[in-house]
This record gives structure tokens, sequence and C-alpha cells, in this order.
């Protein structure tokens, strides 16, 4: 009895934890049917078992998931191949069998081929799910039979693996793996689907070793978050050491996403004054550069990470991005992973037409396939001859040009990427109904002109049949051609807002839109940019609404220049219009919203950026500029060219924004005088000087924006201690002249350790800035410099006549 009383407060103690840990335990006869809600929990409901909706469809995933917090992460799951219908049913059947059955009784997922013996199931708060037997030891768990993501405690062995999902939204097996080799290596490769073929690697943890002793044997992944692999002598290497460590208590998952990423993610495990302010941040991912890394696999087999016949490029959290090659489109358009095809098959013989007369020769800078399918290699080749033999070559479909050699690509191309520390660009062949926007006008003016010949013709065939006939055909034809020619006046006369088939808006839209013009963006000398949203029934986009100041007097005439100029633009480095509104004095214009602000705010904040970042968006800039100038049906001179006008969109790629200041000039005009225009510190000299403005102002104005994305700093700076320093331009020019281009980084590793390229840099935009016009290069040249296409030569001082020279 004595005893009892000793064991009895104990026993009252622990009672909830036994009732907890019964609770948890899913006995035999339990089922789910195919619901939202249908779950079990572990014990202290960190995680759930059960049913998952896919996509708002009546269709399930059976899977485990993050309960607590408001994301409901999925970090397993059963039957991605085969998602099941609703009024499917997951039951753990008194005979011991573990099954998830479709609404007619058919077995769509059994975890194994005989669960005979199986006493119970758990959801446990490790975040595993376990089929134990009567001995309770795992008869199966999903600790050892991992999807996408390993949980902390949990173990990759010889032989584990991890497998991404197709997309974000399709569960099926995706192309890439996350495998512990029996080398001692963690490692990451794509597959060759259906199967699990291997190819070469991209990332290793580099724990092999030809001593077995010092080779790597399993990775843990622990409840510190950290990714280790223990190695057979005793240690254990930290493959996160680098990671970023938050203070606080995290939930943490690694996953290998869809793109081939394999990320370390932390959340929050408690809420933040009462609401959750944060959701999963990756603080570690393999590989840094995944577009180059897959060059680095020494096979050309697989697609690499974007598929066959596309490029990749990094977005600013290092994320792959994948574009196709003009002339193809997505072959799968819900998956932009899965690699391209070609819209039009090529026909070298049709018609014994020329090459030139079927095919355009399209340019990507810095886009190359190293180790794609090579045919021919040609050294001392200009980057004409190169585009003529590939032109008139029916096996190439592709041709690069980099330092003077000619490499011509077949299809299909595989693991390109866009790589701005290598000059060069690739020239894509391309059917011309692909290349051209403008030819269906072409055509159907062609048309137009055919019928009215072949009406005539007819005419003429039955003249001489008899007067009456002849009075109706010439009435006929006469008719036909007055009504073809009245509809060609009107649309003639049809203002330019309404050709630009934008979508017009009404003042009640945008004010909906923005909430009655509630949060600002931005102010500019014609009116306030205000952030919105445009939802429709499937999604929702947000916009920037540019509202034109109505007491502005060349307010009237902005909008028709910005409206007429932007809408026949389509570039990836200009920011689109998406729409205007045009009532009284109500003028509005909508553009596609640029999430990461303005260029200005990038250079010149807290915090250096990144220097190959600028430098893309340098050449971005450069692009756009040459599109503008060379490029459009009717040139446009931005005439405002600087950091607060260039926007960076959510990959941060550079976007030209802002056309109420574009002089528009004719096809057959080079030249124009007007008003002084643009920004103090950013005008050309001949603003100034009574001089006709061409397209060398913007040049002027992109190389003063050069100078300031290469040092970080503005181009006037009153404050500066040293007086030399003040005008960053004369400064750069001294820095120059005295071979000292270093101190205009001094504080930047990065551009330091890049010196010869920051020359070249420098000297282009010593170019850029010369006082005479006529020896500042086109953008297309400098684009060409800055490209490694053209050479750069020693620019002379910018102002002759100044002190400085």
């Amino acid at each position: 009895m004595a005893f009892f009383h000793c064991l009895a407060p104990f026993l009252l103690l622990s009672l909830p934890f036994l009732l907890q840990a019964q609770n948890a335990n899913i006995s035999l006869g339990s089922s789910l049917i195919a619901s939202e809600d249908a779950s079990w929990k572990s014990p202290s409901g960190d995680f759930a078992f059960g049913f998952r909706r896919i996509n708002n469809l009546d269709l399930f995933l059976v899977g485990i998931w993050y309960d607590k917090i408001p994301a409901r992460t999925l970090v397993w799951y059963a039957n991605g191949d085969n998602p099941a219908p609703k009024g499917s049913k997951l039951q753990l059947t008194n005979n011991g069998n573990f099954t998830l059955t479709g609404p007619q009784g058919e077995e769509i997922w059994n975890p194994m081929s005989r669960t005979d013996g199986v006493a119970y199931a758990a959801m446990l708060d490790d975040g595993n799910f376990v089929l134990s037997g009567r001995d309770s030891n795992y008869l199966w768990e999903s600790f050892k039979n991992p999807t996408d993501t390993i949980l902390p405690t949990q173990e990759l062995e010889f032989g584990g693996k991890l497998s991404s999902k197709q997309t974000e939204d399709n569960y099926s097996k995706g192309r890439f793996q996350l495998f512990m080799k029996t080398d001692g290596n963690l490692v990451l490769r794509p597959i060759g689907l259906p199967t699990d073929f291997p190819y070469g690697a991209y990332y290793k943890s580099n724990t092999d070793s030809a001593d077995e002793m010092n080779s790597g044997y399993r990775m843990v992944f622990n409840e510190s978050g950290d990714l280790n692999v223990f190695v057979r002598n005793g240690s254990v290497v930290n493959l996160t050491k680098d990671r970023t460590k938050f203070p606080g208590d995290y939930y943490y998952r690694a996953t290998l996403d869809a793109d081939g990423i394999f990320a370390l993610y932390a959340h929050p495990r408690t809420q933040t004054n009462g609401s959750w302010g944060q959701t999963w941040s990756a603080i570690w991912s393999v590989p840094n550069d995944i577009c180059s890394d897959m060059d680095g696999i020494p096979t050309d087999l697989g697609g690499g990470p974007c598929g066959y016949n596309s490029y990749c490029r990094l977005d600013e959290k290092r994320r792959p991005i994948c574009e196709c090659l003009p002339g193809f489109s997505p072959s799968d358009p819900t998956n932009k992973l899965n690699g391209c095809k070609q819209n039009r098959i090529p026909n070298c013989q049709q018609d014994n037409a020329k090459p030139e007369d079927l095919y355009v020769m399209q340019e990507l800078p810095n886009t190359y396939w190293p180790l794609s399918a090579n045919y021919e290699q040609l050294q001392g080749l200009n980057e004409d001859d190169c585009s003529r033999l590939c032109l008139s070559d029916c096996n190439c479909m592709v041709a690069v040009i980099k330092e003077g050699t000619c490499f011509m690509k077949k299809l299909p191309l595989s693991k390109g990427r866009v790589d701005y520390n290598t000059y060069g660009k690739a020239l894509i062949k391309a059917s011309k109904s692909d290349a051209s926007s403008d030819e269906p006008s072409v055509r159907n003016s062609n048309i137009g002109k055919k019928d009215r010949e072949t009406l005539i013709l007819v005419g003429g065939v039955f003249l001489g049949s008899s007067v009456f006939l002849n009075f109706l055909l010439v009435t006929a034809v006469a008719l036909i051609v007055l009504y073809s020619n009245k509809n060609r006046l009107k649309r003639t006369k049809t203002p330019n807002i309404i050709e630009t088939n934008q979508r017009i808006f009404t003042y009640r839209d945008l004010d909906e839109a923005t909430d009655g013009f509630k949060e600002e963006l931005g102010r500019g000398a014609f009116g306030t940019v205000y952030k919105g949203v445009l939802i429709s029934s499937s999604s929702k986009t947000y916009v920037a609404v540019k509202k034109l100041d109505r007491m502005v007097q060349e307010g009237e005439k902005e909008f028709k220049t910005e409206v007429s100029a932007i809408a026949k633009t389509h570039h990836k480095n200009l920011v689109r219009l998406l729409g205007f509104c045009d009532e009284g004095s109500n003028k509005l214009l909508v553009y596609e919203f640029m999430s990461n602000g303005t260029l200005a705010s990038f250079l010149f904040g807290i915090s250096r950026p990144d220097w190959n970042k600028r430098l893309q968006m340098a050449f971005g800039i450069a692009r756009g500029l040459t599109y503008l100038h060379e490029e459009c049906s009717t040139q446009i001179i931005h005439c405002d060219i600087k950091p607060q006008n260039i926007l960076l969109d959510d990959s941060f790629t550079a976007r030209i924004s802002d056309f109420g200041l574009a002089k528009l000039l004719m096809s057959d005009q080079t030249r124009t005088h007007t008003a002084i225009r643009g920004t103090k510190g950013y005008v050309a000299p001949e603003w100034f000087r009574n001089m006709p403005i061409t397209a060398k102002v913007d040049v002027y104005s992109y190389g003063v924006m050069l100078l300031e994305i290469i040092c970080c700093r503005r181009g006037l700076e009153m404050e500066s201690e040293n007086e030399e320093e003040v005008i960053l331009a004369d400064w750069a020019y001294d820095c120059y002249k005295e071979k000292r281009v270093d101190k205009l980084v001094e504080h930047d590793e990065e551009a330091r350790n890049d010196i010869k390229r920051l020359e070249k840099l420098v000297m282009v935009a010593i170019w850029c800035i010369q006082e005479d016009p006529s020896l500042r290069p086109s953008m297309r040249t400098v684009t060409q410099m800055l490209e490694g296409v053209v050479q750069v030569s020693v620019p002379p001082c910018p102002s002759p006549f100044s002190s400085i020279c």
C-alpha cells in the first residue's frame, strides 16, 4: 500500500501523456474518406496525415503536412502520380492492411506488398508516419520512403533519395534527384524520365575518398536545422555551415524543389504580434548557379534545368528562369522547365526560295549551349559570315559567335544558359513569319491588293460578253474599290490610341483598382503613380497606374505621345503598357507593376548591390535603348534616361519606363529641334547649344548612368569630401587617365577583382559622354562593346576644352 501511495502522484502526472500517446495511435478498423479536413494529427498537433485537395479540384493526395502554420506545407505524399478522386477511402483494416482505394473499391496505393501483422499506425511528432507491428517495430515508415522533402531527425543512408515533383502543382515524379551514393557523396543529378536512369551530378558534397574510412555513409538532418554527412572515421561534415541563422524557435524542412534546387527552409513556430508575418525562408541552397553548374556534367545527355531548345538565366533568388528560343514555344505550357518545341518545321527546299526569303537570324546576346550539338567549328569568321553560313545550311539552327569562332549547331539544343561573363552571342534561325510581328498587317495588305487585281481581271475577261453585264461588273468593281478605300481612309484617320489595341479602362475601374488612389509609388513632372490590382475570375494582377496632372498643359500631349509610343514597343527591357483611360480631363496609363522599385533605390541604398547583377542591368538597359532607337517601326528618343526611370521586375531585370518625355521621329527623320527635356546631370550638352537633337542624347545620359552603376554613387555629389570627386564623369576620366580605375570602386571587392572588365566599362562610358555628339557611338555599338563583339578603342577626353583634359 505504501508503494501504491508513492506511485500514485507519478501515475496522475503521467496520465495525460499516456492518454495522449494512446490517442496518437490509429487503431485497426480506422479509416478516412477523401475530403479537405480528413486527417489524423500528431500528439503535438504539429503534423497531420490525411487527404489534401489538389488545386481546388475533386482530386486528393494522401500526405503529411505542417498543420499549425497557415501554409500547411506538404512534406510527404503517397500518390503523386495517381491522385485519388472524391469518395476515395484510406483504411487500416482489421486484418492489418493499410490501403487507399477509389470510390469503386479499386486499389490506388498500398505502402507495402504485404501488410500482415500491422497492429496500429501513428502520426508521430517528428513528422514520421509509421505502421507498427505487434512487437512495436516499424514495418513501414514515411521517413524511409521520402518524396521531395526531408525533416529534422530524418536520415538518408546509401541508396536513399529525394525526387522532385514535376511542377509546383503537379506531384508526379520530376526530373531531379538527391541521392546518397555508395562512394560517400550526396549528389544532385537529373534523371531520364520515366526511368531513374541517372545523368551526371551537378552538385556533390565532396565527402567521397579513395580510403573508405574517410568517406561518408549517411546524411542526417539534425533538430538544429543543419544537414550533416557522417564519415566512417567519426568526423562530421556540415553541409549547411554557412547557412543563415535566425534567433528563436523555428520549423525546418529541406526540399528538392521542382526547379532542381535543393533548399533548406525555416519558418517561425509561433506568431508575432498575433499574426504569421513570415512564411518559409530559404536559408541555404545548392547549387549556387544551376544554369552554369549543369555545364559541368561531362555528357550532353539530358536537357539541363530548362529542357531542350531553351536557355536558362537566374533571378534575384538564384532560381532558374527558362525561356524559349525565338520561333519556339513551350512543349508543355504548364511546365516551363520542360523545354521548347519549334513552331514551324524548316523546309530548305520550299519552292526553290532563297534562305534569306524564308528565314531571319535573331540575336540572343551572351547565350550559349556549351556542350550541345556542335557539328562545325569555324575560326576567323566575323558575325556576318557566321550568320550567312548558318542561314544557308539546312542543318544549322543556331550559330554561336564567340572570340572569332563560329560554332554551328543543330537541334535539339541542351543546357542553354545566359552568361554575362563570356562575350559573344547566339544567332537563331527563325521563320520570318515567326520573327516579325508586323507580317500579318503586310500579308493582309497584300491579300487586299490581290483581291482587287483579281476583280479587275475577272471584269476584263467578261468585258465583251454584254453591255449590261459589263455595266454591272464595272459598277460592282467600283463599289468594292470605293468601299475598300473608304475603310482604309477610316483606319488612317483613327487616332493612334485606338490603333494600339490596348485595354480601355474607365476612370471608375482604376479608382476601384487603386482603392481610391491610396498607395502612391512615386511622383514625376507630369503626374503621380499609384499601385493597383486588377481582379478577374481566375487571377489578380498588380499594376502601376500613372495619373496625369490635369492642370498641366502638356499633359494632353504627353498622354497621346506616351500611349502611341509604348503601345508600339515590345522588349523585355521595356515596361509594358497594359491600357489607358481617356475620359475628359482624366488621363491615366496602366503599366505592369515592377515589384523591385527603381534602379536608383537599388544603386544608392544602404548596401552595395552585387557587381554582376549591376552589369546585367547595364547590358539590359543598353539593349532596350538599342531597340527604341533602331528596331521600332517609329524611332523613339527617350530624352530622360536616369536611374529613377529604370524599374526592376520580379527577377531584377532592368526595364526602361516613362516615355512621357519621348520625342518620336518618323522613319525618314534623324534630327529634331525641341525644348530642353530631361534631368539635370543627365542632359547632353547639345540641349543647351541650340543644336539638332538626335538619339545621341540618350547615349550621353546612358554614359552618365553607366558610371553610376559601376560606382554605386550619384553623378553629382556636392557633399563629397574630395573636390575632384564631386562630378563623377570628370573624376572617372581622371582615374582612367591615371590608370587607377580601381579608385572608382574602392570598397567593392567584386569589381576590383574584375579589373579588366571594369576598365573596359569605364572606357565605354567615356565614349558615351563625349561632348561632341558625332563622337558618341550608337546604342547598338555601345551594346556590342559591352558584349565584347566590338573592340573598345581608347576614348578621347570627353570635354576637350575643359580643365580635366
